[in-house]
């Protein structure tokens, strides 16, 4: 079974959601997108997957969302995406691909609704937040 990470390693959200797969007894794909960016129809296809709009993929903090006037509503889907192709970072992360389906996995444990074996047992986040499986609505 194949399950692929869109991966920011100095991301806490990522690394606790890369954890959560591995605890789950699977080893994804791992592809840390800023310095192995999506193609352009990998990214279309991405969004697709997940039912969001590009805007809807669009990372705001610590990016030059501001900067590139991105919160205008007179940027097309194409646009955005292309913003997101000449600067990575824009892309929220991490994006989780399973058989179960894609999601944009913020919080982490949005994961667990995709994944196979979502019983991983009580995960402890990076921040002490303890999360139990069995409380994630949808898993």
């Amino acid at each position: 079974m194949t399950i692929t990470i869109f991966h920011n390693p100095d991301c806490g959200t990522s690394r606790n959601t890369l954890a959560m797969i591995r605890q789950s007894g699977e080893e994804p794909i791992v592809i840390e997108y800023l310095n192995e960016p999506p193609t352009r129809a990998r990214l279309v296809a991405l969004i697709g997957a997940i039912g969001i709009g590009a805007r809807g993929l669009l990372r705001e903090k610590g990016t030059p969302y501001a900067e590139l006037d991105l919160g205008n509503a007179k940027w097309t889907d194409a646009e955005l995406i292309d913003f997101m192709l000449a600067h990575p970072i824009l892309i929220n992360r991490p994006i989780v691909e399973t058989p179960k389906g894609t999601r944009l996995c913020r919080p982490s444990e949005e994961v667990l609704k995709i994944l196979p074996n979502p019983n991983i047992g009580p995960f402890t986040k990076e921040n002490g937040e303890v999360v139990n499986p069995a409380n994630v609505s949808g898993t």
